[in-house]
């Protein structure tokens, strides 16, 4: 468990650390975050996440106030400081202290880590529903889930593990996760537009699997439903089978041979690092 955080440049005991009631995040749900893993006390595809994290902050107009060398000596002390081995660590960005609810302030960077399961199998795969929804300001990794949090009823109801959004036109993504279909001439596609970039979705864009077509092309729902196999990716999940979608199966409702394959290709590389 965390025994330390950092917050603006000063380590707290994790039971201590707060933010003032006027913090935009609290006030207005304002910020941004990002989210890795660490494996044997090393981070994941660190760089990847902290490029996310300054476009992010950029992108709503906060400075993190920190250097990206400085940050990364502060995330490996973290590491050092909570013992960590397998764990995540969460950097959170938030609008700072408003004066009156509604102006930006002081940023407030807040790093801490959490104990983390880490995925070492693909599992049998997901069910998901299916929501109209398009996210604002797709591209940044805001701490906005509301939409997410709200249809945890509609999920559960339907014995489903989580929600797949569309724009009415095209597929986007998972609230967490990116979303990708094996066709019937086996291309692996994963929409490309109005959605949040994963790093682990541009691992595999980036070809770090070697073997596959992996290409970023926007198509419509009715894809799905005619789709070989589908999966999701994340840091946490890696990659998931997806076997149903609004209670249909997708191919024979069973996790695909291509989904199989890639996913154990990735577990062996990310946990050989």
């Amino acid at each position: 468990m965390t025994s330390v955080v950092w917050i603006n440049g000063e380590w707290l005991p994790a039971t201590g650390a707060s933010l003032p009631l006027t913090d935009l995040s609290i006030q207005r749900g304002y910020g941004i975050f990002d989210f890795f893993k660490l494996i044997n006390g090393k981070p994941v595809f660190l760089e990847d996440h902290l490029d996310r994290f300054y476009r992010s902050a950029a992108a709503m107009h906060l400075d993190p106030g920190i250097e990206n060398d400085v940050l990364t000596e502060v995330i490996y002390e973290m590491a050092r400081r909570n013992t960590l081995e397998d764990a995540g660590i969460k950097l959170t960005l938030t609008g700072g202290a408003s004066p009156d609810g509604y102006s930006l302030a002081r940023p407030v960077l807040i790093i801490n880590s959490t104990e983390l399961q880490l995925e070492r199998s693909m599992g049998s795969g997901m069910k998901l529903i299916t929501d109209r929804h398009q996210r604002q300001m797709p591209a940044v990794k805001s701490i906005d889930y509301l939409r997410a949090i709200w249809l945890q009823p509609a999920i559960k109801k339907a014995g489903a593990d989580d929600v797949l959004y569309h724009n009415g036109d095209q597929v986007t993504e998972c609230p967490r996760a990116n979303f990708f279909i094996v066709t019937a001439n086996g291309e692996v596609q994963t929409p490309a537009s109005n959605i949040l970039a994963g790093i682990t979705r541009k691992k595999l864009l980036d070809g770090m699997l070697e073997g596959y077509r992996v290409v970023e092309k926007d198509f419509p729902l009715s894809a799905v439903f005619e789709a070989k196999e589908a999966f999701v990716t994340s840091t946490t999940k890696m990659i998931r089978p997806v076997v149903e979608v609004d209670g249909k199966p997708i191919g024979n409702g069973q996790p695909g041979p291509v989904t199989t394959a890639m996913a154990e290709k990735l577990f062996k590389q990310v946990y050989a690092l």
